[in-house]
């Protein structure tokens, strides 16, 4: 069992959930990328995802788009976010996902990349244009690593696909809230307590939602149904202002879940 896998469950057997916070590696500088994670350990996040800046990023909205364009402009690379991991490791122990679009992985070469980024300290990794069944290798790579894998399910996935994302899924199980892109006003509906059923009856893997996820009450009403809630586009869009301010929200939506 991956180190992931293992703190969640942990915090199930305890009645407690996940808060999963993502920032932008790089965003609005490598500064306050470290000072940002520093905050959401001391928080209480109990995995953090670091997303790798990427010229094209179907999956993400508006504000996790343009804080991708801002860190490739400060030169941040894949490269550069394992040297950063490396890094942020001599102090930060609370596990951590990196949260990357295919393409750089597979520039990088997949063996290099999982021989650096788990002697970086990367604990996971969430690929979300490479569906499971077309990822036979990567998985083969964290397994070898002791790395997670987290595929996506959504509330269109076929039963088929919800299979293959259970069974494939180590760490953690990503269920997205609403289609499309992140960052959506999100409505939390009886649909998602079905999904999250029904991808329970293929795992014993924890379930972690999000994408739109905003207001601490949102969190909340997701934490009762979910093992996890993932923030991503509201903290992003907070990063490159008053982190005090941020440091609040944080603590809010930790109180909340």
């Amino acid at each position: 069992m991956n180190r992931i896998e293992k703190h969640l469950k942990e915090l199930i057997s305890q009645g407690r959930k996940a808060f999963i916070p993502y920032i932008m590696a790089g965003y609005p500088d490598i500064e306050t990328t470290v000072k940002v994670f520093a905050m959401l350990e001391d928080v209480g996040a109990d995995v953090v995802e670091l997303g790798v800046p990427f010229s094209d990023p179907l999956a993400d909205g508006p504000v996790i788009q343009e804080a991708a364009d801002g860190a490739i402009k400060n030169g941040v690379t894949l490269k550069r976010v394992l040297s950063l991991m490396k890094e942020l490791r001599k102090s930060h122990r609370v596990p951590v996902v990196l949260m990357t679009y295919y393409n750089p992985v597979y520039k990088y070469g997949l063996s290099r990349f999982f021989r650096d980024a788990s002697k970086a300290g990367v604990d996971g990794l969430i690929v979300p244009d490479l569906p499971p069944d077309e990822a036979d290798e990567l998985i083969e790579f964290s397994r070898r690593h002791h790395m997670a894998t987290i595929f996506l399910a959504a509330p269109t996935s076929t039963d088929e696909r919800i299979r293959l994302v259970a069974e494939n899924s180590t760490g953690f199980v990503y269920y997205v809230s609403l289609t499309g892109i992140t960052g959506s006003r999100l409505e939390i509906t009886r649909q998602m307590e079905r999904m999250i059923k029904k991808i329970k009856r293929y795992t014993h893997t924890p379930v972690c939602v999000g994408f739109g996820v905003k207001k601490p009450e949102q969190a909340r009403r997701i934490a009762d149904i979910a093992d996890g809630v993932i923030v991503g586009s509201s903290i992003v869009k907070m990063m490159d202002g008053d982190l005090k301010s941020l440091k609040r929200y944080i603590e809010s939506l930790r109180r909340a879940i």
